[in-house]
């Protein structure tokens, strides 16, 4: 199969792999992503100890070594030799896509000044899987690690809070109550969408408006995702001709319940209001 075959060639000129791991359930790791691991020399790993859980489910015997960010740039002279022996060399991080607020940035700038081959093995990430379910828009912008004291976390709030995008942070579950906080009133009007153990038996997601939520009775637990929605015009949303259009529209094909659910969600105003309109379509449609 020449398909393979290329690819086994690609596989032996020993490039860097920055190969995606899964977020929680194992499973979720690609054909292809598990191919680059089992003919990798070397395995550059966030933290061997969750590393090996996932070798040893798919019986991926490598040599992993350490790579996090407080040793990141000690390693790299060691790994270059690596690629001068003509090792294979892959890079994954605890869970999701490496580099993506995980160490990996310094190795790929050294790679590309070095003239060595850099290839993305796709797969899982918290951030694409969070938008896709989020119900917010899916033009974002994924921020990350916030800062963790509150007079630099405000500074970077006040440059995010006009920006009409989705916004994607990576939160400690621990620390969700300080950044909600925080939140509040400089995203006012918008909504919030928290995923907590995305994947995993627990896998919770929470809904709600930044004005409405409440603090947690008690920290989260693990690393949550946490996506702020774009912000809404209230007055071209809630326009009654723009909801009206609508509603006529829908009422053709849906039942009543489904199209004030529909629109309610979807313009963020109150469903007795969709539902008053609703009635007056339908009182003019009798009366014709």
């Amino acid at each position: 199969d020449i398909i393979i075959l290329l690819f086994i060639m690609k596989i032996l000129s020993k490039h860097l792999y920055i190969v995606s791991t899964p977020i929680g359930n194992l499973d979720d790791i690609t054909l292809r992503a598990l191919e680059v691991l089992k003919n990798s020399d070397i395995i550059l790993c966030e933290d061997t100890r969750r590393s090996i859980k996932l070798m040893n489910h798919y019986k991926i015997k490598k040599k992993l070594i350490s790579y996090h960010k407080f040793n990141e740039k000690k390693q790299l002279t060691k790994i270059i030799e690596y690629f001068n022996e003509g090792k294979i060399l892959s890079l994954i991080s605890d869970a999701g896509t490496p580099v993506l607020s995980d160490p990996g940035h310094i190795l790929i700038k050294e790679c590309i000044n070095k003239k060595i081959n850099i290839y993305p093995i796709p797969g899982a990430s918290s951030v694409t899987a969070s938008i896709s379910v989020s119900g917010f828009e899916d033009k974002f912008i994924f921020y990350g690690f916030l800062p963790k004291k509150e007079k630099e976390l405000k500074k970077v709030l006040l440059n995010l809070k006009d920006l009409n995008f989705s916004i994607i942070f990576f939160i400690p579950g621990i620390k969700i109550n300080f950044y909600l906080k925080n939140f509040k009133p400089y995203f006012s009007g918008r909504n919030i969408f928290i995923g907590r153990e995305i994947t995993k038996i627990h896998e919770t997601f929470y809904r709600e408006s930044i004005d409405k939520i409440k603090l947690f009775l008690s920290p989260l637990k693990g690393e949550l995702t946490v996506v702020i929605s774009e912000k809404y015009n209230k007055q071209e949303s809630g326009s009654d001709f723009d909801v009206k259009k609508q509603a006529m529209k829908y009422l053709k094909k849906y039942s009543l319940k489904d199209v004030v659910d529909l629109i309610s969600k979807k313009e963020k105003i109150s469903k007795n209001k969709v539902y008053k309109i609703c009635l007056g379509i339908k009182k003019n449609e009798k009366s014709l």
